[in-house]
């Protein structure tokens, strides 16, 4: 039975802690689905879906077994739309724990068929999120060792224009 898993995000944009989290779980499952979501919390964003669609293609490409895609809608009907039997996530700390738990516990009560496996991602990462990334490049900052140099580029390229 092939392992199917979905990692699901916003990836606005992608840095190294999510590019840890999702080589470390192609390891684990024989096929990945790397999700851009639309995130009904989150109003405004720097890249737009396609955009981040293209960031992640490219940061992702010497990875076989991912597939990238976006989604509306319940993260668990995209799951089974892909037949994924896991939702893959990383936690950097403990606050990243209690957000997920709740949304942990409404997938289960929405389809009991359906896990979340979480990796911690690596220590170095554990600061790290795509907000810091986007305000620190927004004011000149150097985040070249924090994001994939096509993603480093695109923030560049976004901020030169405002």
């Amino acid at each position: 039975m092939e392992r199917i898993a979905v990692c699901p995000g916003s990836f606005d944009p992608i840095t190294n802690g999510h590019i840890d989290i999702i080589t470390r779980g192609s390891f684990i499952f024989d096929k990945m689905y790397v999700c851009v979501l639309n995130n009904s919390e989150k109003t405004s964003t720097l890249f737009t879906i396609d955009e981040r669609l293209e960031l992640i293609r490219e940061s992702t490409k010497d990875i076989p077994n991912i597939i990238v895609d976006s989604f509306n809608g319940l993260l668990i009907d995209y799951a089974r739309s892909v037949n994924a039997k896991v939702i893959l996530r990383g936690l950097r700390a403990v606050t990243d724990f209690e957000y997920e738990m709740r949304i942990t516990s409404m997938n289960r009560k929405l389809d009991r068929d359906i896990d979340t496996f979480f990796i911690m991602t690596d220590n170095s990462y554990s600061f790290l999120s795509s907000s810091i990334v986007k305000e620190v490049a927004k004011y000149g900052g150097d985040v070249s060792d924090l994001v994939p140099p096509v993603v480093n580029k695109a923030l560049k390229h976004k901020f030169s224009k405002k």
